[in-house]
C-alpha cells in the first residue's frame, strides 16, 4: 500500500506565475476547442462534401469521448500521477489536433475528434487540483477565480477566433492553433510541476462498467446522429442501436451499483441534492449547447451571415459573464444558492423568448442584444447549481460526485447538439408543408402573386422556383423559433427541480473547488 504523502509547500514568486499560466493555457485549449468549431461547421461540412447535420457530429463525437474519459480520471491519476497524466493530456491533444487538421475525410476527422475528446477528459479536474496544490490554502479562492475566468473567455473567442479562421485562412488552423499553445503548456508545466508529483498507486478499475458505459453511451449518440438520414426507426440500424442502447443502460445501472470499485458511483442518485442539481444543470447545459450550435449555423445558412459575422453575434455572452463570475463567488456563501439558480433560468428562458421572436429580415441588435443578456444568465448557472449538487456530501465523495456530475453534463451537451440538429429538421418540413399546401391556382393570394412575378419577367418555373425558396427560408425561421420558445419553457419548468434541493452551507475553499469543478 502507498504510505501517506506530505502535501508539497505553495510555489512562489516566478514559479507560481508561470505554473498558473501553464494551466491556464491548458484549460484554454481544451475549452476552446469545444465551441471554436461550432461556427465553422458549414465550411467543413463543404469542404468534405457532407451535409450540415453530418458536420454537426465535429462536435458530438468530442463531446461523448469526453464524457467518457472524465470518470476514469480518478483511477488514471492513481497510476500515473497527476503531473504526468496532465502532461500526457496536453501532448496527446496536441497530437490529435494536428490529425484533424490533416483529416482529409469527415471519418477520419470524427476519428481524430474521438481521440481528442477521449485525451481532454483528465486535463480540466487535474488543472484545478494542480492550481489549488501550487497556491496556499487561503488564497485559495484566487486560483479558483482565475481558473473560473479562463474557462469563461474560452467560449467566448472560440466563435469568434474559428470564424475568423474560416473566412480568412483554412477550417483545419482551427485545429492547428492548440500546436503552439499546447507545446507551451506542456513546456512550462514540465518545468514548474515536476517535481511535485502524486503518489502512485495501483489501483483497480471496472473493465466490465467501462465497457457497457462505452457501449450505451456510444450506440445513444449514434442513434442519434445517423436517425435523420436513416428515417429513424423505419431503419434497422437504428432500432439495433436503440436496443443496445437501452439494453447497455440498463446492465451499466446494475453493475454499478453492486461493483466493488464502480468507474461511476450510481448511488450519489439517492441524494435529492445531487439528483436535483445534476439534472437541472445537466439539462439546462444540453438546451445551452445545442443552442450555441444551433444559432450560428441558422445564421450561416439561412440568414446569409459569414462565420466571422456569426461568431461576433456570439461573442457579447462573455461581457457579463467575465465581469459578474466574481460577483456571484462573493455572494454565493450568504445566500441561498437557489435564488441564484432561479434568477439564471429566469434569464435563460428570456433570452430564448426573445429569439423566439426573430423573422428572416432580423438585425444585428435584436442577434446581439439576448446575447450579451445571456451573460448574466452564465454568470449564475454554475457555481450555485453545484455547490447545491454537491451540498451535504462528505470530503471524501466530491470527487467522484464532481466526476458523475461532469459526465452527465458534457453528455447532454453532445446529446442536445445531435437533438436540435433533427429536430430544426424536422420541424423546418413541417412549416415547409404548411406554408407550401396554400401554394395552389384557388387561392387569390398566391395566384396574384404569381401574377406579380410574372410582370417583372418571370416565368412560371421561375415564379414558383422563387416562391419555393422563399418558403424554404421562411420554414427555416419557424423552426428555430420552435426550438428557441421550447428551450425557453424547459428552462422555467427546470426551476422546479431547484426548488425540490435543501442545500447546505458548505465551507470556504473546499466548497468553491468543488463548485468549480462544474465548467
Amino acid at each position: 500500500m502507498a504510505q501517506a504523502q506530505a502535501p508539497h509547500p505553495p510555489l512562489q514568486g516566478m514559479q507560481l506565475v508561470i505554473g498558473t499560466i501553464a494551466v491556464s493555457l491548458a484549460v484554454f485549449m481544451n475549452v476552446l476547442d469545444t465551441s471554436i468549431a461550432n461556427v465553422a461547421i458549414p465550411t467543413i461540412s463543404g469542404d468534405l462534401g457532407v451535409s450540415a447535420d453530418q458536420g454537426t457530429w465535429v462536435i458530438t463525437s468530442f463531446a461523448v469521448a469526453n464524457a467518457i474519459s472524465v470518470p476514469l480520471t480518478g483511477w488514471l491519476t492513481d497510476r500515473i500521477g497527476q503531473v504526468r497524466l496532465f502532461l500526457a493530456s496536453i501532448v496527446l491533444f496536441v497530437v490529435s489536433s494536428w490529425m484533424c487538421g490533416l483529416a482529409p475525410t469527415l471519418p477520419l476527422l470524427l476519428l481524430s475528434r474521438v481521440i481528442q475528446g477521449a485525451v481532454a477528459g483528465p486535463m480540466i479536474p487535474l488543472s484545478q487540483a494542480l492550481l489549488l496544490g501550487a497556491y496556499p490554502r487561503e488564497k485559495a479562492p484566487i486560483a479558483l477565480s482565475m481558473w473560473a475566468m479562463t474557462t469563461l473567455i474560452a467560449p467566448v473567442a472560440g466563435p469568434i477566433l474559428g470564424g475568423w479562421i474560416s473566412d480568412n485562412i483554412s477550417w483545419p488552423w482551427i485545429f492547428y492553433v492548440n500546436i503552439p499553445v499546447g507545446i507551451a503548456a506542456a513546456a512550462a508545466t514540465w518545468a514548474i510541476f515536476r517535481k511535485r508529483e502524486s503518489v502512485v498507486k495501483k489501483a483497480p478499475i471496472d473493465g466490465v462498467g467501462l465497457g457497457l458505459l462505452i457501449i450505451w453511451v456510444g450506440s445513444l449518440q449514434i442513434m442519434l446522429d445517423k436517425g435523420k438520414d436513416l428515417d429513424w426507426f423505419s431503419s434497422t440500424t437504428i432500432v439495433v442501436l436503440a436496443l443496445t442502447a437501452v439494453i447497455g443502460f440498463a446492465f451499466f445501472v446494475v453493475w454499478e451499483l453492486t461493483a466493488d470499485h464502480p468507474v461511476v458511483d450510481l448511488s450519489l442518485f439517492a441524494r435529492r441534492n445531487f439528483t436535483g442539481g445534476t439534472v437541472a444543470l445537466s439539462i439546462g447545459y444540453g438546451l445551452y449547447f445545442g443552442n450555441l450550435v444551433l444559432l450560428p449555423l441558422w445564421l450561416q445558412t439561412d440568414i446569409g451571415y459569414t462565420a466571422t459575422d456569426a461568431g461576433l453575434v456570439m461573442a457579447p455572452v462573455g461581457l457579463f459573464a467575465i465581469l459578474l463570475s466574481p460577483v456571484t463567488g462573493k455572494f454565493l456563501p450568504r445566500t441561498d444558492p437557489r435564488y441564484i439558480s432561479t434568477a439564471s433560468f429566469c434569464t435563460f428562458a428570456l433570452c430564448f423568448w426573445m429569439r423566439s421572436r426573430y423573422t428572416t429580415g432580423v438585425d444585428t441588435w435584436a442577434l446581439t442584444l439576448p446575447t450579451l443578456i445571456q451573460g448574466i444568465a452564465m454568470a449564475g448557472f454554475f457555481i450555485p447549481l453545484v455547490s447545491i449538487t454537491l451540498s451535504g456530501l462528505h470530503g471524501s465523495r466530491i470527487p467522484a460526485a464532481s466526476g458523475l456530475s461532469n459526465f452527465v453534463r458534457i453528455m447532454c451537451g453532445g446529446i442536445g447538439t445531435s437533438i436540435f440538429q433533427t429536430a430544426w429538421d424536422h420541424r423546418t418540413i413541417l412549416h415547409h408543408a404548411q406554408l407550401t399546401e396554400q401554394a395552389n391556382a384557388y387561392n387569390p393570394v398566391f395566384a396574384q402573386q404569381m401574377t406579380g412575378m410574372g410582370s417583372v419577367g418571370l416565368d412560371q418555373a421561375q415564379s414558383y422556383g422563387l416562391f419555393n425558396n422563399m418558403a424554404t427560408q421562411q420554414a427555416a425561421q419557424l423552426g428555430v423559433n420552435d426550438l428557441f420558445y421550447l428551450s425557453s419553457a424547459i428552462f422555467i419548468a427546470l426551476i422546479a427541480l431547484i426548488w425540490i434541493t435543501k442545500p447546505e452551507r458548505a465551507g470556504g475553499a473546499d466548497a468553491g473547488a468543488a463548485a468549480s469543478a462544474a465548467h
